[in-house]
């Protein structure tokens, strides 16, 4: 039976990067999970790489089918933004191990629908000085940077990540991102003692 490597953390921890390093590491086998999302396009995004990108009757249709495994809602300064996984016939867990990434609420989801012996939780973190200025270069870099909406995030990664939640969650190993080679690799050990 295959597993879930579920990565997450707060905003801009390096999450994206630890992903991309995972999926190169052949002894894991782990194959891609696309989520899906309402909110607009970035540059260099392609639909169907990092997200499938759908709108609000989209994501209601999905629901309605019962092809949601789980959600989440932003009321951010652009408007309602959704990210979410699908039943949509990318998992095959009597075949292969997988990895997502995602909220600690999604997670928790995650793991409510696979069961929690099938989903691996691995919290990422980082100091909130370095999260914020990585976050501002990466909103720099976009077309129609939306500074607002990077704050409103920002802020929602305390609450959305806090103490009470990752106990309750419970989550005992967590991995800090500041050396991207010695906390990558403290992840692949992890990872290989669990699957």
């Amino acid at each position: 039976m295959g597993k879930i490597v579920y990565l997450m953390g707060k905003s801009s921890t390096g999450k994206d990067t630890i992903y991309k390093k995972l999926l190169q590491e052949s002894s894991f086998g782990l194959q891609r999970v696309i989520p899906y999302t309402t909110r607009p396009i970035r540059i260099k995004e392609q639909d169907g790489i990092e997200y499938f990108f759908t709108d609000e009757e989209g994501f209601e249709n999905l629901l309605k089918n019962g092809k949601v495994i789980e959600h989440r809602a932003y009321h951010t300064y652009h408007g309602l933004w959704r990210y979410f996984t699908v039943d949509d016939g990318q998992f095959h867990l009597q075949e292969h191990n997988y990895i997502c990434i995602g909220t600690l609420e999604s997670f928790e989801s995650t793991r409510k629908y696979f069961g929690n012996e099938n989903v691996i939780p691995v919290l990422i973190e980082l100091d909130d000085g370095v999260r914020l200025q990585r976050a501002l270069d990466r909103e720099r870099k976009q077309a129609s940077p939306k500074y607002e909406e990077m704050c409103r995030r920002f802020l929602s990664d305390s609450e959305d990540f806090s103490e009470e939640k990752i106990r309750k969650a419970g989550i005992a190993r967590r991995f800090y991102n500041g050396n991207l080679v010695k906390c990558l690799q403290e992840i692949k050990e992890y990872i290989s003692e669990q699957l």
